[in-house]
């Protein structure tokens, strides 16, 4: 009698699950099919997955305090009085519809006045940054996805320090997983002790209760650093060794950074200020009222900040905006693939149009979940006309993608799930056929040291192989 009970009850429970599944909002088919495919067919195990990791939710405490604060926030960069045609984005047409899809998802307009320059390599990117700590007179904000206790972490570290302790305002915030090593480290607390004010995104407190006000996966991803609210960097990079001795036999990490200085710095503080005011009590809505003067005239520039809390498939939409603008060449660079159906039918039908049309993966992946799925996608990308490399120096992490030398995106986003509903992500999107030139010949660096993917060499796969990188794309809409 007691097993019918219990039978009764997990029968009930999976039902109501199911019914759950296919009531949430947002969820495209694959994806219900597959979470209703799990529960139904693996018991117990299913409904523990599904009640981890089934929904997208950080806590109805935090999204509210999330959504009240970006309500509340100061919108428009004020200017300062004869400089308001600095700020003035000039964009041809071609690109205009763009930048009004970013303005949708962060409400931030594109803002004229920006320059910018790619860093050399991680190491530069780190030396720049502390150089620019350094340097700083009134404030930093800084918040990284991963902050490791290495040689370059240490150096951000004992920047902000001595920042602090000259009487710059300094404010560094890091993701709760990602940067737990130094949040627990003897580093965190001398950054207390020197005055740098902390704060932690999206903290877990105790794994097993943290399924009770959301899932334990989310992530803010982001990586952001302002100085005096006019220089800020943007990329790929986490404040870490290229090394990144935490996986090791992947090195090094190639990432790709640029340091931007102009009315743009003024919407990443922007986005770092809606992190920071949802972690901590601490209202700097006085920064963002402050006026921002554009040094010269300079290229436009927009900052798309996305996250589980933003507009439903805000990242994908920008990503495929991108690829159905290319008229000659789309590059691409990712370390991790696994796209929805939108996001490869996009970059397929810009190889199909006639676009030279270019994606560069690493050859090695720290993923090998990823590696499988998103090689099971290379096939039909091949048959489209696309040229597929496999960078055999390090892991590529680089995040970025150019259209047509002219359009540049650059960031912290990846072309997976994990990007388009899980993590806070944060990148730029600018017009300037100068710079983008310049992320273009970095790309064609990246092609320079990879081993093209060729149709022949996918048809020599053994059957087990295909089977296996096809059933981890499968799991794509379930992780």
């Amino acid at each position: 009698m007691e097993s019918l009970v219990v039978v009764a009850v997990h029968i009930l429970v999976e039902f109501v699950l199911i019914l759950r599944v296919m009531l949430r909002p947002h969820r495209d088919p694959a994806s219900r099919i597959a979470w209703v495919a799990v529960i139904a067919s693996v018991p117990v195990l299913g409904i523990v997955c599904y009640i981890l990791f089934g929904e997208v939710n950080i806590g109805r405490r935090r999204v509210a305090r999330l959504r009240r604060i970006l309500t509340e926030m100061p919108g428009k960069v004020p200017a300062v009085p004869g400089d308001e045609p600095n700020l003035v984005a000039s964009i041809p047409k071609t690109y205009e519809h763009l930048f009004h899809l970013g303005q949708s998802i962060s409400g931030f307009q594109p803002v004229g006045g920006n320059s910018a320059r790619l860093m050399a390599d991680s190491n530069a990117a780190i030396e720049s940054m502390v150089a620019d700590i350094d340097a700083a007179t009134e404030h930093v904000h800084l918040l990284f996805y991963i902050w490791l206790t290495d040689s370059n972490g240490c150096k951000v570290v004992e920047a902000l320090k001595q920042a602090a302790a000259r009487g710059v305002v300094c404010r560094a915030m890091a993701d709760n997983l990602g940067s737990r090593a130094i949040i627990r480290s003897k580093h965190w607390q001398s950054m207390k002790h020197a005055g740098v004010r902390l704060a932690v995104a999206l903290p877990i407190g105790n794994p097993l209760l943290r399924p009770l006000v959301g899932r334990i996966d989310l992530r803010n991803h982001r990586k952001i650093l302002v100085i005096d609210g006019r220089i800020t960097y943007c990329g790929s990079q986490n404040c870490a060794d290229p090394e990144f001795l935490v996986k090791a036999k992947y090195a090094p990490w190639v990432d790709a950074v640029m340091r931007f200085e102009g009315p743009i710095s003024r919407q990443n503080l922007q986005l770092f200020a809606s992190d920071w005011m949802t972690y901590t009590d601490e209202n700097i809505d006085n920064l963002l009222n402050q006026p921002v003067a554009a040094p010269e005239p300079g290229f436009p520039a927009q900052v798309i900040g996305t996250g589980p809390t933003n507009r439903y498939s805000a990242m994908p939409e920008t990503f495929e905006a991108l690829c159905y603008s290319a008229r000659r060449e789309l590059v691409i660079s990712t370390p991790y693939y696994v796209p929805d159906d939108s996001i490869q039918g996009a970059i397929r039908s810009a190889a199909y149009r006639g676009v030279t049309t270019t994606m560069i993966l690493p050859a090695r992946n720290d993923s090998w979940i990823v590696a499988g799925a998103s090689r099971s996608y290379y096939a039909d990308l091949l048959e489209a006309g696309v040229s597929i490399y496999e960078y055999r120096g390090g892991l590529l992490h680089t995040k970025s993608l150019t259209v047509d030398n002219k359009i540049t995106l650059i960031g912290s986003a990846n072309m997976d799930r994990r990007s388009f509903e899980l993590n806070y992500e944060n990148n730029i999107l600018f017009y300037d056929p100068d710079l983008t030139s310049k992320m273009r010949e970095r790309q064609q660096r990246y092609i320079d040291s990879s081993n093209p993917v060729s149709r022949e060499a996918i048809a020599t796969w053994s059957i087990p192989r295909r089977v296996w990188n096809n059933a981890l794309a499968m799991l794509g809409p379930v992780l």
